[in-house]
Order: structure tokens, then sequence, then C-alpha cells
């Protein structure tokens, strides 16, 4: 937790301040019961009977004493609430920041679901212990201390019935939390879980229509569910006897000193005020200690959520370009793989990719074939670095891509992805993450080459269009075009187009790939794709099979002579036939 103190940043007044105003209310409170006792022995119980004009006085000064405590109360709590969620939002953005430098290989390790969990219920849990740190850890300290320094002062021999119950307090506090915190990590987990059903659900909620799914994913969330509650009520169950278990003790020391010092008043050793004013001073002594507990056991509960926090400040990022060259740009658009091999997993028996020896010249047109699993995407995803490679290197523009500077490398590269990914807004705010503040010329180039300014000009919006949350309101090859205007707007050396026109028909395909020779000449255009139609006219295509590069050529040679390539022809080849 000591870490997160580090964010508090500009709220360190406001942090600081709470603690003060927390201090004077405490003063304040801890006078009261003197001014009580001397009410009554001196006002009620005097050598002159009742003092109406006495008691007046000490009661408009508790009063008075009264309502100072609480403007300053009331002012911590102000200070407190700002404090707190200005300290949370600077880890929040902090977190944020730092997911946003991950690498791919970082983004693999931490689930989607389990990123958005500690961004929202663990940070809140966080903010719930930073409040009772800086409010309740600053209060119940002091007024135990003042308190019991009272106690003593007052009755030395009644104070010990609260010197026994305390290293019982502690010893049941250490219990129950030392047993709390592995239960509530586990209930994290939990929610990460059931986080991770809600967005599958909801991101694939036309496809659970249409196969009728939806009693399925109700048992399948309900069983989630129940699995969080099941644990939250595991972890709680242990929690809660904290307050009970205080507030035994708490009436047992209640009763004892009632007991007891009700014999001293009787043989004359403790006058009624002051038991009642050593009643008060117990009363806040034991709220100090049920203070202390509680903030203990919100501490215990956080700390599962400041571990998790942790993890992601601790994860080293694998892909960085601290120390290079900010003025290194891409000149062209080569591309040179030199003995590349690579794999997800640093203790995998079988490389994802193996021994990749490729060379593509600046304004090329290459087309990569090959089945499921034959690591086609991988093999592209080395170009912006979006993974490193395990050996070897991969070259762009004769410089190894490890020399740029990542915003200058992936400036310059373009990727549309499998998946077609939009953000809410509309069309035009789209299009131009590829060139903020570009002109509506640019846009309407981009839409005309990707073959998108038709349909978006047939909305009754047109590029003030509202997109969904992931384009949900236009269709699959829409999105495609889309996201294909969106990379061209950056004028890359470099595209690549992931199997990106699967969803729009071979007429429009055709249309997409002639427009980008002709209006973007010399980009070296990559094509991942399954209909060889795609790639049939590419300068040259490159067949994958498990991983390795097992053929490149044009067309007609590889229908000679590359087995792979020719199944593949003659099977989409019948199907259109068929």
């Amino acid at each position: 937790m000591r870490r997160l103190f580090g964010y508090i940043g500009k709220y360190k007044w406001y942090t600081i301040l709470t603690p003060i105003f927390v201090f004077l209310e405490v003063i304040f409170d801890v006078v009261i019961p003197i001014i009580m006792g001397q009410i009554i022995d001196n006002g009620i119980n005097g050598p002159n009977g009742s003092d109406i004009e006495y008691i007046k006085q000490r009661g408009l000064l508790m009063i008075g004493l009264s309502f100072i405590a609480m403007i300053c109360g009331a002012l911590s709590g102000h200070f407190g609430s700002i404090a707190s969620t200005g300290f949370i939002k600077n880890l929040r953005v902090k977190i944020f920041s730092k997911i946003q430098d991950f690498s791919f290989a970082n983004i693999d390790k931490f689930s989607t679901p389990s990123l958005v969990t500690r961004l929202t219920s663990d940070a809140f849990q966080i903010r719930m212990a930073f409040m009772m740190i800086i409010r309740m850890l600053a209060r119940a300290p002091l007024n135990l201390i003042i308190s019991t320094v009272m106690v003593l002062r007052i009755s030395p021999s009644l104070a010990t019935v609260f010197l026994v119950a305390l290293p019982v307090l502690s010893l049941g506090l250490f219990l129950i939390a030392s047993n709390a915190h592995p239960r509530f990590k586990v209930m994290m987990r939990k929610i990460d879980a059931m986080n991770s059903d809600i967005q599958e659900n909801l991101v694939g909620i036309r496809v659970v229509k249409t196969f009728v799914r939806s009693e399925y994913e109700k048992v399948k969330f309900r069983k989630s569910s129940d699995g969080v509650m099941n644990q939250q009520r595991y972890a709680e169950r242990l929690v809660i006897l904290n307050g009970p278990f205080f507030e035994f003790v708490m009436y047992s020391c209640m009763i004892a000193i009632s007991w007891f010092g009700g014999k001293e008043m009787i043989r004359g050793d403790l006058t009624v005020g002051e038991f009642m004013t050593y009643l008060s001073y117990i009363r806040q002594i034991l709220f100090s200690l049920m203070m202390i507990s509680n903030c203990l056991m919100q501490i215990v509960i956080s700390q599962a959520s400041v571990d998790r926090m942790n993890e992601i400040i601790d994860e080293k990022i694998d892909i960085t370009d601290d120390g290079n060259d900010e003025s290194l740009m891409v000149e062209d658009g080569s591309i040179e793989f030199k003995n590349v091999s690579f794999s997800y997993f640093k203790d995998a028996e079988k490389d994802t990719l193996h021994n990749i020896n490729l060379k593509i010249d600046s304004g090329e047109t290459v087309g990569i074939i090959g089945g499921t699993g034959s690591s086609k995407t991988t093999l592209v995803q080395l170009i912006p670095r979006l993974y490193d490679v395990v050996s070897g290197e991969v070259l762009v523009s004769g410089r190894n891509v490890k020399d740029y500077k990542l915003k200058n490398l992936r400036d310059d590269v373009a990727m549309v992805l499998q998946k077609n990914v939009l953000f809410s807004g509309t069309i035009k705010e789209n299009i131009l993450w590829g060139k903020p503040g570009a002109s509506d010329d640019e846009v309407y180039e981009a839409c005309r080459a990707a073959q998108a300014d038709d349909f978006i000009r047939s909305f009754p919006e047109g590029y003030d269009t509202e997109l969904g949350q992931g384009g949900v309101n236009v269709s699959g090859g829409q999105q495609q075009r889309l996201c294909i205007a969106r990379a061209l707007m950056k004028k890359p050396k470099i595209i690549v187009l992931d199997d990106s026109t699967s969803a729009v028909d071979t007429d429009t395909d055709k249309r997409i790939r002639t427009a980008l020779k002709e209006r973007l000449a010399g980009m070296t255009t990559i094509i991942i794709a399954q209909r060889i139609a795609s790639v049939k006219d590419a300068d040259k295509i490159i067949v994958m099979d498990d991983g390795e590069i097992t053929d490149i050529g044009q067309h007609d040679d590889l229908m000679d002579r590359n087995e792979i390539y020719r199944d593949l022809y003659i099977s989409q080849m019948q199907g259109v036939e068929g």
C-alpha cells in the first residue's frame, strides 16, 4: 500500500489536511466528557446543591465544543473524499497508461476482464482503504491514547479491566485478519471469471441469439455468479465475526467497569461525575479499538486488490524503445526476415515460427496463403514489433525494427487486423484515427480507395453517422472497409491486410486491390487471405505451413510445383463451380 501512496500527487495537501482536522475533532471530543463530569459534580451535586448558572455555562460550552468538533469532522470528511478520489484517479491513470505500453505478450498475460476488474472493483477497495487510513487510522490511535491517559488519571484500578481486554481483542483481530486475506484473493479471481463471462456474452450477443443459446448463457452466468457469491460469503463470513466479537468484549468491559466502579462510588473513592466521565472515555477507547479493527479489516480486504495493482505496475514491458534514435525514420517499405524464429511461450517445445528467411522489396504486393494455424498472422505482427523475435532479426527499410522508436515504426506500418475494431463515435471520427486533424478530402479519398464512400453516403447522416460500440450497426463487410480506410489515412509505407476482405464480395475485393495499386503506388502491400483470388495477382505469393515458409512464387509457378497451393486453388474453384 505504501508504494501506491506515491500516486497521491497534487492531492497531498488534501491528504495532509484530512488528519489535521481529524486531530482537532478528537481534541474537542475528549474535552467534552470532562465538562460533563464537572456539570454533574459541581453543577448538579455541588456543595450548595444545584447551580443552574454553572450548568448553563458548562452546557453552552459543551454545545459549542460539539459544534466545532462537528465542523472539523465535516471538513475532514470533505478533504478525505477529495484526497481519496484524487488518489484513486491518479492510480487508475497510471495503471491504464502502463497497459497502453504493454506489448501483445504482456496483454496476453492479463485477461481483458481481469484488467477491467482491477481498474474498477479493485480500485474501489483501495480507495476505501485509503479513506480509512487517513481518517480512521488518524483518529482512532490519538483518541485511544488520550482517552487511556484520562482513564488512568481518574482511576488506575479500573483501568486493569481495559488492560485485560486489550490482548484478547488483539489476538482476535490477528486471527481474523491472517485468515481473511487469502480468501479475498480467491474472491477477486472469481470476479475476474464472472466479468469474462459477461464480456464474452455481450460481445457475442448476436451469435447467442442466432443459435438460441440464451438459456445456456443464463445458466453459465448463474454458475459464475454463484461462484462469486459463495466465495464472497466464505471470505466475509470470517470478517463479519469482527463486529460481534468486539461488541462482546466491549460490553463485557462496560459491565465489569460498572460493577467495580459502582463499588468505588459506594466507598467514596469515585464521584458520580468522575464515574460518568470514566465511562465516556472507556466508550471512546473501545470505539477507537473498533475503528482500528474495522480499518485493518478493510486493509486486509483491499490487500488482494493492492497485490493485483502492483502486479501490473511490476510487469516488465518486454518491448521498449528507450535510447533509440528519435530521428531514425522508415525511408521505404522494404522488409527482410533473417533467420527469424518466434514462440509465444518461453518454454514451448516447438517454435511458432521457425527459421524464416524472406525479402520483400519496397512497393511490392505480397500475398500470404496457408491453412489455419500456419502462423501467417504471427509473421506479419513481427513487422511493427507487436511481438519481438526470439532469434534472428526483422529489417524494415534496411534497419532492424528494434532500432526505431515504436511510434516512428508503427506510423509507417499500418495493419488491418483479422478482427475489425471500431469505436463509439461517428464514422468520420473513426477514420480520423489514422490521421487526426486530416481534411475532409483526405477522409473521402481514403474511403473511396477502400470502397466505403458509396455506402457511407447512403446513410442519412453520411460521415456523421454514429457507430455503436464495435461498429455493431454496420455489416461485417462495411466494418472491414472502414478499417481499411482508417489504415489508409496514415499513408503508410507498408500496409498489412490480415484477411481483412473476407466479408466482402470478390468484385469489391478486386476493386479494393486495384485502388491500392493505383492510388498508393510505392506502398508495400501484404495481403493475408484464405481466398487465392485475393492474392492471385500479387507480385509474389508466400505459402506457409506449420510455422514455416514452404514456397515463394507467382500464381502459375506455384500451381505447377506446390501441392498445398494447388490443393487450395482446386478446392476453392470447385466450391465456386458448385
